[in-house]
C-alpha cells in the first residue's frame, strides 16, 4: 500500500484528503505544519505528499525545499494544494521540486487525476474516482 502525508495547518481539509486517500488505497499520515512533516519525513518518508502552502512554523515552500535535500526528499511525489492561484506561485512551486499542483476545494476526481498524472495511481482508481464517497 503507497503512503500519503497531508500537510495542512485545517483539520478539515486533512480530514477530507484523508477520507478521499484512503478510498483510493493510500496509507495516510498528517501533519499540521511543515516542520512536523519534516520530522516524519525523517523517520519515514512517504511515496506522496499532499502540501498546503500557507501554514504556520514551517510554511509548504519552505518544506518543499528542505524535504527535497533530505535523504530520499527525491523520492515523493509532492503535490501542493492550496489556495494560491497566482502563476509566480504555480511557478515558484514546480520549480522548487512539486510534480503537480491543484487548487482548494478540491475533490476527489480532481485529486485521483493529479495523482494519476504523476504516476501513483492507477487508470482503475483513476475511473474509480468519479464513484459516489463510501
Amino acid at each position: 500500500m503507497k503512503t500519503c502525508l497531508v500537510v495542512d495547518d485545517s483539520p478539515f481539509i486533512r480530514k477530507v484528503a484523508r477520507k478521499i486517500l484512503e478510498e483510493l488505497s493510500f496509507e495516510v499520515s498528517e501533519a499540521s505544519n511543515g516542520q512536523e512533516a519534516l520530522d516524519h519525513c525523517v523517520v519515514t518518508m512517504p511515496d506522496a505528499i499532499l502540501l498546503d502552502w500557507n501554514m504556520p512554523v514551517v510554511d509548504g515552500p519552505q518544506f518543499l525545499e528542505a524535504v527535497r535535500a533530505l535523504e530520499g526528499g527525491t523520492r515523493p511525489k509532492i503535490v501542493f494544494c492550496t489556495t494560491e492561484n497566482h502563476p509566480g506561485h504555480i511557478a515558484r512551486a514546480l520549480i522548487a521540486g512539486a510534480d503537480e499542483y491543484i487548487m482548494k476545494p478540491f475533490d476527489r476526481e480532481i485529486l485521483a487525476y493529479k495523482f494519476q498524472e504523476v504516476g501513483l495511481i492507477d487508470a482503475d482508481a483513476l475511473a474509480d474516482a468519479g464513484k459516489p464517497l463510501a
